[in-house]
């Protein structure tokens, strides 16, 4: 077998899982940073949670 047959789909897919590896993190983050900008609206406006769900 060839090794530049190996490399032409080896290489792309290990460049795919490192990005998406990073992608997983950057999304994370960003709901992370969401839910606290949203708890610290809710706490200054002095919403409850409960009354902000509806229940």
């Amino acid at each position: 077998m060839d090794a530049s047959i190996l490399n032409a789909v080896t290489v792309p897919a290990v460049f795919a899982a490192i990005l998406l590896y990073a992608l997983y993190f950057v999304v994370r983050a960003g709901v992370r940073d969401g839910i606290l900008q949203a708890d610290s609206k809710r706490a200054r406006l002095g919403v409850d949670a409960r009354e902000d769900a509806g229940a």
